[in-house]
């Protein structure tokens, strides 16, 4: 182990077995980052070598280190150097406005032209940054998406030592890891802050699972829709006393179970959800109900049951009826009644029998008379039909004077109609 000080520190360490020897520490100055490391001096104690001739030999080796240490340090300079202190972890909610510092001091011999960087670090070490503002020759230039680069500015004069650089409106999105470089040659120096953009918890809702039955479990949950994880829930008692001795409540998921709930148990119930950045809360009142009657219950469940399988007995019943009603509907209609008289022959059938025998078209304006007015009435005493004048088959003649006939027609081979 090595002992600061203000020079060096010797340390001699003596065995007393055969492989005895003296260890001697360099150790470093003041305010510089040089280590010697470690000078051994061993030996074997034998007739010829004393344990003072090992001590002679080691601090002639410690006065050698020294004179090369001093000349060390006076050839050390100072360069240039970022002075922001702080947390290089930042936790801020969505909508809200944050500064990342950047400050610096460069040194004398920095005489080169200022190069203010800002980037956004990718993840993925292998890929590259993404450059969003920068400062150089004296003007500002920003890079990359304007939605997202000109929400970021500088805070003051990027050339007098300040470059550090506020961000508004942050978004979940915005969560990332920036890295400020500034560059003045030929001293360089740079820093990296983490930003995490939180979005705060919504109001949640309250409300208990199950009844609120005395002598049961009860479940009083709680649970915010939005918000950043992790999302700690904590149940108060607003009234009524502390929490219930017999009540456990998980943090994480937001629910206060109560065992063996009782009348001593009822009151107004708070839980508050939060997070880094929010936090929200909200109310439930807590009552007690004598429970039901198990044995009712019971008995209302079983003849509901019975009901509806009787209703359901109805329904295949009536169905049955229903199917049987219609077949003997079709069986009977299909049947042949042997008693039923054979339907009688319309006069404009036997019209339309005789004009198909004729075998030709009327012409136009040839009239026609019905052959019914020629035919005789059928007698009530035989099935058949006779004339009057049973000789010639036609009627017999009226007394009365015969009506105007239309002229006979006569057939014309070459036209193929009567003419």
């Amino acid at each position: 182990m090595i002992t600061p000080v203000s020079e060096f520190q010797v340390r001699a360490t003596e065995e007393k077995a055969s492989k005895s020897f003296v260890l001697v520490h360099s150790v470093r100055p003041l305010g510089n980052d040089i280590i010697f490391g470690i000078l051994l001096c061993r030996k074997r104690f034998t007739n010829m070598v004393t344990l003072g001739k090992c001590l002679t030999c080691s601090r002639l080796q410690l006065a050698v280190m020294f004179v090369v240490t001093v000349y060390l340090n006076t050839d050390v300079t100072v360069a240039l150097q970022i002075t922001s202190t702080g947390s290089q972890t930042i936790q801020r909610a969505q909508g809200e406005t944050v500064v990342l510092g950047c400050t610096y001091t460069p040194a004398p011999s920095d005489t080169g032209d200022l190069d203010i960087e800002w980037m956004s670090v990718h993840p993925d070490m292998t890929q590259k940054d993404q450059l969003v503002l920068s400062y150089t020759g004296g003007q500002k230039l920003h890079y990359g998406d304007p939605s997202f680069s000109k929400r970021m500015d500088f805070t003051g004069d990027p050339a007098l030592g300040d470059a550090s650089v506020s961000f508004s409106a942050v978004k979940a999105s915005d969560t990332a890891t920036y890295q400020c470089k500034v560059k003045k040659a030929p001293g360089v120096d740079m820093r990296k802050v983490t930003l995490v953009v939180m979005v705060p918890p919504s109001v949640p809702k309250c409300w208990v699972e199950g009844g609120e039955e005395k002598g049961a479990d009860v479940s009083l949950r709680c649970k915010s829709s939005v918000g950043s994880t992790p999302l700690n829930y904590v149940w108060t008692r607003e009234s009524g006393g502390a929490i219930p001795p017999t009540a456990t409540q998980n943090s994480q998921t937001g629910e206060l179970m109560i065992r063996n709930h009782s009348e001593s148990y009822m009151g107004n119930y708070l839980c508050v959800v939060s997070n880094p950045v929010g936090k929200e809360q909200c109310k439930y009142t807590l009552h007690a109900y004598n429970p039901p009657n198990k044995a009712g219950v019971i008995a209302a469940a079983v003849i509901g049951a019975l009901l509806l399988l009787l209703l359901l007995l109805l329904l295949i019943w009536l169905l049955v009826c229903c199917c049987h009603k219609r077949r003997y509907e079709k069986e009977v209609a299909h049947e042949i009644r042997e008693d039923a008289p054979a339907p009688e022959s319309r006069p404009a059938s036997r019209n339309s029998s005789f004009r198909s025998v004729l075998g030709f078209r009327s012409p136009p304006g040839a009239v026609y008379s019905s052959v019914r007015k020629g035919q005789p009435k059928r007698t009530e005493s035989d099935n058949r039909s006779f004339y009057t004048n049973s000789s010639i088959g036609m009627p017999a003649p009226s007394k009365q004077k015969a009506p105007h006939l239309p002229p006979v027609l006569k057939y014309d081979s070459s036209n193929g109609y009567p003419v």
